[in-house]
């Protein structure tokens, strides 16, 4: 192997994550274009858990999104992204756990029969309320990799309804989300790239 295989999907904020780490890195991996509705054999041999982001190196598989972040920064951190304090990673686990279960369940309601998607909202809302209390121009006096491990999460919940995240009030996390999407390195990670089919000449990224 030349140089690890990132097998990546668009539009998921946990390959986001990922391709956020590898370009601040800069470490150079193949990118292969997952579409999730037809996943290609060679992906799901990759991958033990048959999600995205999975990354393949020379030493072996990678199936974690943080995995993969921290995988790229302990190679090469020019950012100093893994020098945070601890509460980095406490916010992370509040984002991955009960942040995200009430996003899927605002988001994708009718796959959570039973549940109700305004309750959810609220659930999601509470935890946006506390990261608002905290941001300055980031998490914490720097950009470290609990921002970028976060801010996908964040835009996929806003997009559910702009105007109802708009509308409310954190200014801070609001400006937050809205310098990263204006970001060259947002834009850089979201190029649109074809689906991957076995033979294609090789993807570099970043």
């Amino acid at each position: 192997m030349t140089k690890p295989v990132l097998y990546s999907f668009r539009r998921c904020p946990y390959a986001m994550r990922a391709r956020l780490a590898l370009a601040s890195a800069g470490l150079e991996v193949e990118l292969r274009e997952v579409v999730l509705r037809d996943k290609p054999a060679a992906f799901l041999e990759a991958s033990p858990s048959a999600t995205v982001p999975c990354l393949v190196t020379s030493d072996g598989v990678v199936d974690e999104s943080l995995d993969v972040m921290i995988w790229a920064l302990k190679k090469n951190d020019p950012e100093g992204w893994l020098v945070m304090p601890e509460a980095g990673f406490e916010w992370i686990t509040r984002a991955d756990g009960p942040f995200k279960d009430a996003l899927d369940r605002t988001k994708y309601a009718n796959r959570y029969p039973g549940v109700d998607p305004a309750t959810q909202r609220d659930v999601a809302a509470a935890f946006l309320s506390d990261l608002d209390t905290t941001i300055g121009d980031w998490l914490f006096d720097r950009p470290t990799m609990a921002d970028f491990a976060i801010l996908p999460f964040v835009r996929q919940f806003a997009f559910i309804d702009k105007d109802w995240f708009d509308a409310q009030p954190w200014p801070k996390l609001q400006g937050w989300l809205e310098r990263f999407l204006a970001s060259e390195r947002f834009a850089h990670i979201m190029v649109k790239y074809p689906q991957w089919q076995p033979g294609d000449p090789p993807v570099a990224f970043p």
